[in-house]
Protein backbone atom coordinates (compact mmCIF):
# COMPACT_ATOMS: atom_id res chain seq x y z
CA UNK A 1 0.00 0.00 0.00
CA UNK A 2 1.32 3.61 -1.02
CA UNK A 3 2.55 5.55 2.00
CA UNK A 4 -0.36 8.31 2.28
CA UNK A 5 0.43 11.29 4.80
CA UNK A 6 -3.05 11.79 6.98
CA UNK A 7 -2.27 13.71 9.84
CA UNK A 8 0.11 16.16 10.89
CA UNK A 9 2.25 16.31 14.09
CA UNK A 10 4.32 18.46 16.27
CA UNK A 11 4.87 16.44 19.19
CA UNK A 12 6.17 12.57 19.60
CA UNK A 13 8.60 10.27 18.71
CA UNK A 14 9.74 8.44 15.06
CA UNK A 15 9.12 5.12 14.85
CA UNK A 16 11.01 2.82 13.62
CA UNK A 17 9.78 0.54 10.28
CA UNK A 18 10.91 -1.45 7.67
CA UNK A 19 11.51 0.68 4.11
CA UNK A 20 11.95 -2.63 2.48
CA UNK A 21 8.68 -3.97 3.29
CA UNK A 22 7.25 -0.72 1.54
CA UNK A 23 9.46 -1.30 -1.70
CA UNK A 24 7.99 -5.07 -2.08
CA UNK A 25 4.77 -3.28 -1.75
CA UNK A 26 5.50 -0.07 -4.26
CA UNK A 27 6.76 -2.44 -7.22
CA UNK A 28 5.42 -5.75 -6.43
CA UNK A 29 8.57 -7.47 -6.47
CA UNK A 30 11.20 -8.72 -4.19
CA UNK A 31 12.92 -7.42 -1.40
CA UNK A 32 16.17 -6.58 -3.07
CA UNK A 33 14.96 -3.66 -5.52
CA UNK A 34 16.37 -0.81 -5.20
CA UNK A 35 14.53 2.73 -4.37
CA UNK A 36 13.19 4.59 -7.00
CA UNK A 37 14.90 7.73 -9.32
CA UNK A 38 14.21 10.64 -6.34
CA UNK A 39 13.46 12.75 -9.43
CA UNK A 40 10.06 11.12 -10.18
CA UNK A 41 6.77 12.10 -8.58
CA UNK A 42 4.02 10.19 -7.85
CA UNK A 43 0.12 11.77 -7.42
CA UNK A 44 -1.82 10.61 -4.04
CA UNK A 45 -5.14 11.61 -3.48
CA UNK A 46 -5.10 11.13 -0.04
CA UNK A 47 -1.97 13.07 0.98
CA UNK A 48 -1.97 16.63 2.30
CA UNK A 49 0.68 18.01 1.43
CA UNK A 50 4.08 17.85 -1.21
CA UNK A 51 6.94 15.99 0.01
CA UNK A 52 9.62 14.25 -0.90
CA UNK A 53 12.49 12.71 0.47
CA UNK A 54 15.69 14.25 -0.75
CA UNK A 55 15.56 18.35 -0.97
CA UNK A 56 18.01 18.26 -3.69
CA UNK A 57 14.88 18.47 -6.16
CA UNK A 58 13.49 21.28 -4.68
CA UNK A 59 14.33 25.15 -4.14
CA UNK A 60 15.15 26.80 -1.30
CA UNK A 61 14.98 24.30 1.58
CA UNK A 62 14.82 25.61 5.11
CA UNK A 63 15.53 23.88 8.08
CA UNK A 64 12.85 23.58 10.94
CA UNK A 65 13.71 25.60 13.31
CA UNK A 66 14.32 24.02 17.03
CA UNK A 67 13.16 22.32 18.98
CA UNK A 68 10.21 22.49 16.81
CA UNK A 69 9.54 18.73 15.47
CA UNK A 70 7.20 17.85 12.60
CA UNK A 71 6.12 14.29 11.29
CA UNK A 72 4.09 12.73 8.81
CA UNK A 73 1.42 10.00 9.25
CA UNK A 74 2.06 7.40 6.95
CA UNK A 75 -0.43 4.25 5.76
CA UNK A 76 0.81 1.75 7.83
CA UNK A 77 1.02 4.09 11.46
CA UNK A 78 4.63 4.94 11.23
CA UNK A 79 5.42 8.61 11.54
CA UNK A 80 8.34 10.08 9.81
CA UNK A 81 10.14 13.17 11.03
CA UNK A 82 10.34 16.46 8.43
CA UNK A 83 13.92 18.00 8.37
CA UNK A 84 13.18 20.88 6.13
CA UNK A 85 10.41 22.90 4.41
CA UNK A 86 11.05 23.64 0.54
CA UNK A 87 9.57 24.63 -3.01
CA UNK A 88 9.13 23.09 -6.01
CA UNK A 89 7.94 23.71 -9.85
CA UNK A 90 7.23 21.20 -12.65
CA UNK A 91 7.93 22.44 -16.21
CA UNK A 92 4.47 21.60 -18.69
CA UNK A 93 4.33 23.01 -22.10
CA UNK A 94 3.00 26.64 -21.13
CA UNK A 95 3.40 27.88 -17.29
CA UNK A 96 4.89 25.75 -14.95
CA UNK A 97 3.39 23.97 -11.88
CA UNK A 98 4.20 25.21 -8.69
CA UNK A 99 4.67 23.12 -5.43
CA UNK A 100 5.25 25.14 -2.49
CA UNK A 101 5.41 24.00 1.07
CA UNK A 102 6.97 20.92 0.44
CA UNK A 103 7.86 18.91 3.75
CA UNK A 104 10.97 17.17 3.49
CA UNK A 105 11.33 14.49 4.75
CA UNK A 106 14.12 11.65 4.21
CA UNK A 107 12.91 8.21 5.42
CA UNK A 108 9.75 8.97 2.56
CA UNK A 109 9.86 6.09 -0.02
CA UNK A 110 8.54 8.03 -2.76
CA UNK A 111 8.52 11.84 -3.79
CA UNK A 112 4.45 12.56 -3.60
CA UNK A 113 1.82 15.47 -4.67
CA UNK A 114 -0.67 16.08 -2.87
CA UNK A 115 -3.39 16.13 -5.55
CA UNK A 116 -5.74 18.69 -3.77
CA UNK A 117 -2.70 21.18 -2.94
CA UNK A 118 -1.74 20.79 -6.61
CA UNK A 119 -5.03 21.75 -8.15
CA UNK A 120 -5.69 24.14 -5.55
CA UNK A 121 -2.49 26.22 -5.75
CA UNK A 122 -2.38 25.79 -9.72
CA UNK A 123 -6.07 26.37 -11.04
CA UNK A 124 -5.61 22.98 -12.99
CA UNK A 125 -8.05 20.10 -13.21
CA UNK A 126 -6.09 16.49 -13.23
CA UNK A 127 -8.50 14.03 -15.38
CA UNK A 128 -7.08 10.19 -14.97
CA UNK A 129 -7.50 6.76 -17.36
CA UNK A 130 -5.82 3.76 -17.49
CA UNK A 131 -2.84 4.35 -19.46
CA UNK A 132 -2.01 7.90 -17.29
CA UNK A 133 -3.04 11.01 -16.52
CA UNK A 134 -3.52 14.86 -18.07
CA UNK A 135 -3.11 18.19 -16.28
CA UNK A 136 -5.77 20.89 -17.98
CA UNK A 137 -5.81 24.23 -17.14
CA UNK A 138 -8.80 24.77 -15.22
CA UNK A 139 -10.21 28.00 -17.19
CA UNK A 140 -9.29 26.94 -20.95
CA UNK A 141 -9.05 23.18 -20.32
CA UNK A 142 -6.26 22.76 -22.52
CA UNK A 143 -3.54 19.83 -21.82
CA UNK A 144 -0.62 21.72 -19.39
CA UNK A 145 1.03 17.84 -18.86
CA UNK A 146 0.44 14.09 -19.67
CA UNK A 147 1.66 11.68 -18.20
CA UNK A 148 1.67 7.58 -18.94
CA UNK A 149 1.60 4.77 -16.42
CA UNK A 150 2.99 1.51 -17.16
CA UNK A 151 2.44 0.74 -13.58
CA UNK A 152 -0.25 0.39 -10.71
CA UNK A 153 0.73 4.09 -9.63
CA UNK A 154 0.39 7.57 -11.43
CA UNK A 155 3.97 8.69 -11.34
CA UNK A 156 4.75 12.01 -12.92
CA UNK A 157 8.18 11.43 -15.18
CA UNK A 158 9.56 14.25 -17.02
CA UNK A 159 11.44 12.98 -20.59
CA UNK A 160 14.85 14.16 -21.41
CA UNK A 161 12.61 16.21 -24.62
CA UNK A 162 10.29 17.88 -22.04
CA UNK A 163 11.43 21.16 -23.01
CA UNK A 164 10.47 20.47 -26.75
CA UNK A 165 7.35 19.18 -26.39
CA UNK A 166 4.17 20.73 -26.37
CA UNK A 167 0.31 19.22 -25.85
CA UNK A 168 -0.63 21.98 -28.89
CA UNK A 169 0.54 23.35 -32.11
CA UNK A 170 3.01 25.92 -30.49
CA UNK A 171 3.69 29.33 -32.25
CA UNK A 172 7.36 29.88 -34.76
CA UNK A 173 7.88 32.25 -31.76
CA UNK A 174 8.02 29.98 -29.32
CA UNK A 175 9.91 27.16 -31.50
CA UNK A 176 12.63 30.09 -32.35
CA UNK A 177 12.96 31.02 -28.79
CA UNK A 178 13.48 27.08 -28.12
CA UNK A 179 15.83 26.37 -30.78
CA UNK A 180 18.47 29.37 -29.61
CA UNK A 181 17.49 32.46 -31.85
CA UNK A 182 18.50 30.78 -35.73
CA UNK A 183 18.83 32.81 -38.69
CA UNK A 184 15.79 33.13 -40.73
CA UNK A 185 16.62 30.62 -43.75
CA UNK A 186 17.85 27.81 -40.99
CA UNK A 187 14.62 28.49 -38.90
CA UNK A 188 13.00 27.20 -41.73
CA UNK A 189 14.96 24.16 -42.66
CA UNK A 190 14.94 22.64 -39.37
CA UNK A 191 11.02 23.39 -39.07
CA UNK A 192 10.76 21.64 -42.46
CA UNK A 193 12.99 18.65 -41.54
CA UNK A 194 11.18 17.37 -38.61
CA UNK A 195 7.32 15.84 -38.55
CA UNK A 196 5.70 17.15 -35.31
CA UNK A 197 2.44 18.85 -34.51
CA UNK A 198 2.83 23.16 -34.37
CA UNK A 199 2.76 26.33 -36.97
CA UNK A 200 5.43 26.12 -38.86
CA UNK A 201 5.00 29.19 -40.19
CA UNK A 202 8.25 31.32 -39.80
CA UNK A 203 7.00 34.91 -40.41
CA UNK A 204 7.42 36.57 -36.79
CA UNK A 205 9.55 39.22 -35.03
CA UNK A 206 12.45 38.77 -32.90
CA UNK A 207 13.07 41.49 -30.78
CA UNK A 208 16.00 39.55 -28.63
CA UNK A 209 17.94 39.05 -32.20
CA UNK A 210 16.90 42.61 -33.47
CA UNK A 211 18.95 43.95 -30.33
CA UNK A 212 21.74 41.71 -30.10
CA UNK A 213 22.76 41.71 -34.37
CA UNK A 214 22.40 45.89 -33.45
CA UNK A 215 25.54 47.65 -34.31
CA UNK A 216 24.66 51.41 -33.80
CA UNK A 217 22.78 51.84 -30.12
CA UNK A 218 19.27 52.12 -29.59
CA UNK A 219 17.26 55.33 -30.07
CA UNK A 220 15.38 56.21 -26.59
CA UNK A 221 12.23 58.58 -26.39
CA UNK A 222 13.58 62.33 -26.71
CA UNK A 223 12.17 64.65 -23.71
CA UNK A 224 13.32 67.93 -25.93
CA UNK A 225 10.32 70.23 -25.43
CA UNK A 226 10.43 73.76 -28.50
CA UNK A 227 7.96 76.47 -27.46
CA UNK A 228 8.29 78.37 -30.35
CA UNK A 229 9.44 78.29 -33.86
CA UNK A 230 13.52 78.32 -34.57
CA UNK A 231 14.10 77.38 -30.85
CA UNK A 232 15.96 74.19 -32.27
CA UNK A 233 16.58 73.84 -35.99
CA UNK A 234 17.62 70.51 -37.44
CA UNK A 235 19.85 69.89 -40.20
CA UNK A 236 21.38 67.48 -42.46
CA UNK A 237 22.74 67.13 -45.95
CA UNK A 238 21.16 64.36 -48.44
CA UNK A 239 23.25 63.28 -51.55
CA UNK A 240 21.38 62.41 -54.77
CA UNK A 241 22.58 59.22 -56.96
CA UNK A 242 22.34 61.35 -60.09
CA UNK A 243 22.86 65.12 -60.84
CA UNK A 244 19.48 66.77 -61.90
CA UNK A 245 18.99 69.10 -64.94
CA UNK A 246 20.76 72.04 -63.17
CA UNK A 247 23.68 70.29 -62.07
CA UNK A 248 22.64 69.61 -58.56
CA UNK A 249 24.07 66.36 -56.76
CA UNK A 250 23.44 67.80 -52.91
CA UNK A 251 20.34 68.60 -50.81
CA UNK A 252 20.30 70.89 -47.53
CA UNK A 253 17.55 70.32 -45.25
CA UNK A 254 16.15 72.19 -42.16
CA UNK A 255 13.62 70.92 -40.50
CA UNK A 256 12.24 73.41 -37.20
CA UNK A 257 11.49 71.71 -34.13
CA UNK A 258 8.27 73.55 -33.53
CA UNK A 259 6.52 73.98 -36.66
CA UNK A 260 7.86 70.81 -38.39
CA UNK A 261 8.34 72.89 -41.04
CA UNK A 262 11.50 71.83 -43.65
CA UNK A 263 13.12 74.21 -46.11
CA UNK A 264 15.24 72.51 -48.93
CA UNK A 265 17.96 73.80 -50.78
CA UNK A 266 20.33 72.43 -53.51
CA UNK A 267 24.00 72.49 -53.38
CA UNK A 268 27.01 71.43 -56.28
CA UNK A 269 29.59 70.96 -53.30
CA UNK A 270 29.47 69.93 -49.90
CA UNK A 271 31.74 72.61 -49.65
CA UNK A 272 28.15 74.96 -50.21
CA UNK A 273 26.99 74.54 -46.55
CA UNK A 274 27.94 77.14 -44.85
CA UNK A 275 27.04 79.97 -47.64
CA UNK A 276 23.33 78.18 -48.28
CA UNK A 277 23.42 78.34 -44.02
CA UNK A 278 24.18 82.11 -44.04
CA UNK A 279 21.02 82.52 -46.99
CA UNK A 280 19.07 80.68 -44.70
CA UNK A 281 19.69 82.24 -41.27
CA UNK A 282 18.91 85.77 -42.94
CA UNK A 283 16.17 84.30 -44.17
CA UNK A 284 14.50 83.53 -41.18
CA UNK A 285 15.82 87.14 -39.63
CA UNK A 286 13.89 89.32 -42.43
CA UNK A 287 11.12 87.16 -43.11
CA UNK A 288 9.85 85.97 -39.29
CA UNK A 289 12.04 88.41 -37.27
CA UNK A 290 13.17 85.40 -35.10
CA UNK A 291 16.74 84.08 -34.45
CA UNK A 292 17.60 80.53 -34.27
CA UNK A 293 18.26 79.69 -30.91
CA UNK A 294 20.25 76.43 -31.68
CA UNK A 295 20.97 74.32 -34.58
CA UNK A 296 21.74 70.17 -34.31
CA UNK A 297 23.36 68.26 -37.11
CA UNK A 298 24.80 65.20 -37.67
CA UNK A 299 28.50 64.66 -37.35
CA UNK A 300 29.45 65.29 -40.22
CA UNK A 301 32.28 67.59 -41.00
CA UNK A 302 29.84 69.54 -43.66
CA UNK A 303 28.62 71.16 -40.52
CA UNK A 304 31.09 70.68 -38.07
CA UNK A 305 33.88 73.30 -39.21
CA UNK A 306 35.50 76.01 -38.14
CA UNK A 307 33.59 78.43 -40.99
CA UNK A 308 30.29 76.67 -39.17
CA UNK A 309 31.46 76.53 -35.64
CA UNK A 310 32.67 80.59 -36.14
CA UNK A 311 29.38 81.50 -37.61
CA UNK A 312 27.40 79.87 -35.65
CA UNK A 313 29.35 81.44 -33.02
CA UNK A 314 29.14 84.96 -34.07
CA UNK A 315 25.15 84.68 -34.42
CA UNK A 316 24.62 83.16 -30.83
CA UNK A 317 23.08 79.73 -31.95
CA UNK A 318 23.76 77.14 -29.85
CA UNK A 319 25.63 74.39 -32.10
CA UNK A 320 24.35 70.64 -30.99
CA UNK A 321 25.46 67.23 -32.17
CA UNK A 322 24.00 63.69 -32.41
CA UNK A 323 25.54 61.02 -30.65
CA UNK A 324 28.33 58.93 -32.50
CA UNK A 325 26.99 56.32 -34.03
CA UNK A 326 23.70 56.06 -33.18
Amino acid sequence: MLPTPTDLSNSGASQSWDNSTIYSALNGIGTSTSPPSSADWYLDTGASTHMVANSGITSSPCPLPLPQQLFVTVGNGARLLVTHTAAATIPTSSSPLHLPDVLVTPSLVKNLISVKKLTRDNAVSIEFDPAGFSIKDLRTRTVKLRCDSQGDLYPLRLSQHQALTASSPASAELWHNRLGHPGSNSFRQVLSSFDFQCNKSATHTCSHCQLGKHVRLPFYSSETSVYFPFQLVHSDVWTSPVYSHSGFKYYVVWLDAYTHYIWTFPIRQKSGVPAISRSFFSYVHTQFRLPVLALQTDNGKEFDNITMRHFLFAQGTAFRLSCPYS
